[in-house]
């Protein structure tokens, strides 16, 4: 069986790295790799491949990144006889003409427990909403977005630091083995195993994120802020403003709680005031009240609780841990973030 791979981003390269490296395995091959076109990066705004595609290269496979899936992009793909479509975060719509170069139909993995979360940020909206499993699911690619039968589903655990990156890999890894053994018990029965329709209630939609949805209210829940944080790492990332309007990233954090900030209290009295009420309150949202190297972090006063800063990253400087920070941000305890 000869499969075409849509991908782009480092997430579909892990899929794609493990569907090459079980082909054979499995009984199929990757006859070629379909990609978004290289985009200009860098000072110089050298072409630059996507993941998917300089991974493709690496290994000898024809990749095809054309701009739309037009006429032309048809003309190409078609002599490699592909039977299968296999994708996974591609980001363009398969129409009826694309999708009938594939005998055994076109394939999609989406890291949702569809028909919940369909669009294109479903791993930001688990984390956003609090969710403690991530749904992976194998669905044939039908001509409405992720509306296609479900062939396979599995699931993964959202842990308490996991960021968007990290789900998208796990989810990655574990839909490439779903996919593996679809193509294994289709290749058996001569074509693509039957899916179960989606059910056509609890159905919900994601949306596309832009970098001013990831501007930190502070005077939103330190658990809300913690979730956007790592809903929105690595793209666009949570940011601020300082005192001074320059552009502050905060790439990890997490929410300290009343027992937490005993701890503290108890370790080094400078974070007394974060037990007291009175003073505690008069702080304004966004003030970065301490900072201790041995105890965990940068705290900030948020609507509702503390937020403990452990990665983050000031304009024009490379991103850091909260202890390399701090070693040149004199003056940053006691400034008001907005």
């Amino acid at each position: 069986m000869k499969i075409l791979f849509a991908g782009s981003p480092e997430a579909a390269k892990i899929t794609l790295e493990f569907l090459v490296e079980n082909q054979k395995q499995s009984g199929f091959e990757i006859a070629g790799v379909l990609s978004n076109p290289p985009t200009a990066k860098g000072r110089h705004k050298t072409p630059t491949p996507t993941p998917v595609a300089e991974y493709a290269l690496s290994k000898g496979l024809p990749v095809f990144t054309p701009e739309h899936l037009d006429s032309a992009a048809r003309e190409q793909i078609a002599p490699l006889g592909a039977d299968l479509l296999v994708c996974f975060a591609y980001g363009h719509i398969f129409g009826p003409k694309f999708l009938d170069l594939f005998p055994m139909g076109g394939i999609n993995l989406h890291p949702s427990f569809l028909p919940k979360y369909r669009g294109c940020t479903p791993v930001q909206q688990a984390i956003l909403e609090g969710d403690e499993l991530l749904g992976i699911s194998i669905q044939t690619l039908s001509l409405k977005m992720d509306a296609g039968d479900i062939l396979k589903q599995d699931f993964v655990n959202i842990k308490e630091q996991d960021t968007t990156e990290s789900l998208l890999n796990y989810s990655a890894l574990t839909g490439a083995k779903l996919i593996c053994k679809i193509i294994e018990e289709s290749a058996a029965a001569g074509s693509l195993i039957k899916g179960k329709p989606q059910s056509k209630e609890d159905i919900s939609y994601t949306y596309t994120i832009t970098k001013d949805m990831a501007k930190i209210n502070w005077s939103e829940s330190a658990q809300t802020i913690c979730r956007k944080i790592r809903a929105y790492y690595p793209d666009p990332c949570c940011w601020c403003l300082e005192e001074n309007d320059s552009t502050l990233k905060l790439a990890q954090a997490k929410e300290i709680t009343l027992s937490d900030a005993q701890l503290l209290v108890e370790s080094d009295p400078v974070y007394a005031p974060l037990l007291e009420d009175k003073v505690f309150q008069g702080f304004p949202y966004g003030k970065v009240l301490a900072y201790n190297k041995n105890t965990g972090g940068i705290f900030i006063k948020t609507g509702d609780g503390i937020l403990c800063v452990t990665k983050l990253q000031r304009q024009g400087k490379t991103m850091m841990n909260y202890k390399d920070f701090m070693n040149g941000a004199k003056n940053f305890i006691g400034t008001i973030l907005k």
